[in-house]
């Protein structure tokens, strides 16, 4: 796209036009104190070819997944992307298509997306699915949401400390002026103990949000859980790994209610942290009070199969305040990466990745705790990811920070998250990741603790 600064004529017959003076006046509705007082810290003008070479200089400053063995994960997962995705992904219809709303114009748009809903209904076992929201934050926030408008229950919500530490700060700050209470649960080695969570259970309890497998990788007693949320009366909401759904036995099959989780591993780069997509699935009975854009299959005047936006009652462009949320798009681009990404997979493949991330992470977690000073903590079964613990009251911190500058990205410090476990690595393993990288990854942990 061309960029033509404006000139002052520009600007002088644009601020005529809507009656103000100066372009100050437009910022008259931001209060005086709210105003940023300092000059910036903008350099001084620069040829383009030195902003080239300044820009060139500050990009090759960035370590990412591309050059360098990646073992970052929590929530975010290097996986292979085949070529096929952005090939086709980018083609401009799609590349540049604005919401569906005119059918008649969109066809593609909403076929794609049904395929989508499809693809993930299948992998969660469940009934419905939507056309994708922001991400998986805000995924849990909405099926919360959904479950206290189902249930009528406002008296509590209750999760796991093994839930994203992100996904609890998210729901805490949308409840924060709301009536319901979050009540978190302390995990014992890494996993959520069923008599626990129904412990803390009330008859106002509105939902149970489990993620499995968990934050630390390990896989919980899902069944358990979903029972003892059962027994009381509230809805079982489920936050899974994309991938793992390759392998485990799906949610739905479970007895869960609503599944939500992130979809930047299906197709999506990792993007230094978005954007994304949440994936967010239920039983049909919920389809009505479901956030967000839902595409349905019907036929034309002629008789044709087509597809169009259905139940859009439910959404504010129609609904406004009495909309079921606010959410006002779904992440269609990044939703469409993952459809093509699970078609051009298929079951096979699809399973084949999976099976392939948890094999190179036994193989990972094996070869570290292996390396004198470090103990692989796994109390039980875990997928992709996993915690290891430095002894001698080495930093995780430290230890990753010299990683990287020996050329890994080694894991990402829990500290970060729980500052009561400033000894914890979370360690994520993809398909790409080789015997090979793995070594590195030992070798360069090996040289971090001398």
């Amino acid at each position: 796209m061309a960029y033509t600064p404006h000139t002052p004529e520009d600007i002088a017959e644009m601020l005529a036009a809507i009656g103000a003076g100066t372009v100050e006046e437009l910022f008259d509705v931001v209060p005086e104190d709210l105003r940023l007082k300092r000059p910036l810290a903008v350099p001084a003008a620069m040829s383009e070819l030195d902003l080239t070479s300044h820009a060139a200089a500050l990009s090759a400053m960035d370590q990412s997944a591309a050059s360098e063995p990646c073992f970052l994960g929590g929530g975010f997962y290097d996986h292979f992307i085949p070529a096929v995705v952005d090939q086709l992904a980018g083609r401009g219809e799609f590349y540049t298509a604005y919401t569906p709303y005119q059918a008649e114009a969109s066809q593609g748009t909403l076929q794609a997306i049904f395929e989508f809903q499809t693809l993930l209904a299948q992998l969660t076992g469940m009934e419905v699915a939507n056309a994708s929201l922001y991400e998986a934050a805000t995924a849990v926030v909405e099926a919360c949401f959904l479950a206290m408008t189902h249930t009528g229950r406002l008296g509590r919500i209750v999760t796991s400390d093994a839930l994203h530490p992100e996904y609890r700060q998210t729901l805490s700050t949308y409840l924060k002026n709301l009536d319901p209470e979050l009540v978190v649960v302390p995990s014992v080695q890494e996993r959520t103990r069923p008599e626990d969570l129904a412990a803390a259970l009330t008859d106002d309890t509105a939902a149970v949000v489990i993620q499995h497998p968990n934050f630390f990788g390990s896989l919980e007693d899902l069944g358990a859980l979903i029972a003892a949320a059962h027994a009381r009366g509230a809805l079982a909401i489920v936050c899974v790994d994309a991938v793992s759904l390759g392998l485990l036995k799906s949610p739905g099959a479970c007895g869960a209610d609503i599944v939500v989780g992130e979809g930047q591993p299906l197709g999506n780069i990792m993007n230094f942290g978005g954007p994304s997509l949440g994936l967010f699935a239920c039983r049909s009975e919920f389809v009505r009070k479901m956030p967000g854009r839902l595409v349905g299959e019907t036929l034309d005047r002629k008789g044709r199969r087509c597809f169009t936006l259905t139940l859009q009652t439910r959404e504010q462009h129609i609904r406004r305040d009495k909309a079921t949320s606010n959410i006002c798009t779904n992440q269609g681009l990044m939703a469409l990466r993952a459809a093509i990404h699970l078609a051009t997979l298929g079951p096979k493949g699809f399973r084949a990745v999976a099976e392939t991330s948890a094999r190179q992470a036994r193989k990972a977690a094996d070869r570290l705790a292996g390396v004198p000073g470090v103990e692989a903590i796994l109390s039980g079964p875990f997928f992709r990811e996993f915690v290891v613990r430095f002894g001698k009251g080495r930093s995780a911190a430290e230890v990753a920070a010299k990683c990287r500058k020996l050329g890994v990205l080694a894991g990402i410090p829990l500290s970060r998250f729980y500052p009561d476990r400033p000894a914890d690595l979370l360690v994520a393993v993809t398909e790409k990741r080789t015997d090979g990288e793995i070594e590195k990854l030992v070798q360069a942990v090996q040289a971090a603790l001398v």
